[in-house]
């Protein structure tokens, strides 16, 4: 019994390895965002994966090897993708508008199976309440709806009342939970002796820091940590 158990967390620990892997070559897609085809084969590499955990008379091999199959499949198909146009709207299809100017456009609904209330429900997560108020809206090959305004109901922004703002960049995490990530330095252009400088006139500790970020014009953020 106590060798059958040791078998069973071998085995399960190297499937979970090889999915690890297949998963980490497929790419970083969130399941949201994945083509019909990366669809199908993240299901079967789950179905494939569970047999020999769930039977220890299988081979791993007659796991292993389908999956790495099925990878390579997804990876040639991406590599076809990038190179051929016409596969890749036979393999994911085609943008589809399905409303211009404020009209909702019916045939292109029904040729999608798309409900009224699939449409209403996109629109609202995109924090659109009032169909008229939409120039276009688009349903991407991945089934996720993108959204433009009409000119007038776009959110004002700096340039369009005639203001500039300063580029401040994207806050680099220049520390976590204590440790200096000096990999994002160069992105924000910060030195380790500066970090040292704003860590000991905020707080004197850097291992009180849960999190910290700068931007490029070297405003920075910091979070302490609390104690339990």
């Amino acid at each position: 019994m106590v060798i059958l158990m040791i078998a069973t967390i071998i085995r399960t620990f190297i499937i979970y390895c090889v999915v690890s892997l297949c998963v980490r070559l497929m790419g970083k897609r969130q399941l949201g965002e994945l083509q019909p085809g990366e669809l199908v084969i993240t299901i079967l590499i789950s179905e494939i994966a569970a047999i020999p955990i769930e039977d220890n008379t299988v081979p791993i091999i007659n796991s292993v090897i389908p999956l790495m199959l099925l990878v390579s499949f997804e990876i040639i198909n991406s590599l076809i993708d990038r190179k051929s146009v016409k596969f890749r709207y036979l393999t994911e299809g085609k943008p589809v508008t399905i409303i211009r100017n404020g009209e909702l456009l019916q045939k292109e609904l029904k040729a999608l199976r798309f409900t009224i209330n699939d449409v209403l429900s996109g629109l609202r997560q995109k924090d659109v309440f009032d169909i008229d108020d939409v120039q276009y809206a688009i349903v991407e090959t991945n089934g996720t709806l993108s959204v433009l305004l009409k000119p007038d109901k776009r959110p004002a922004t700096p340039k369009t009342i005639g203001k500039t703002e300063k580029d401040t960049g994207m806050p680099c995490t220049v520390v976590i939970d204590g440790k200096i990530i000096e990999s994002t330095f160069r992105d924000c252009g910060i030195t380790k002796d500066e970090v040292l400088r704003k860590v000991e006139r905020e707080t004197g500790n850097i291992d009180n820091i849960l999190l910290m970020t700068v931007d490029k014009n070297k405003k920075h953020n910091i979070i302490l940590k609390k104690e339990n």
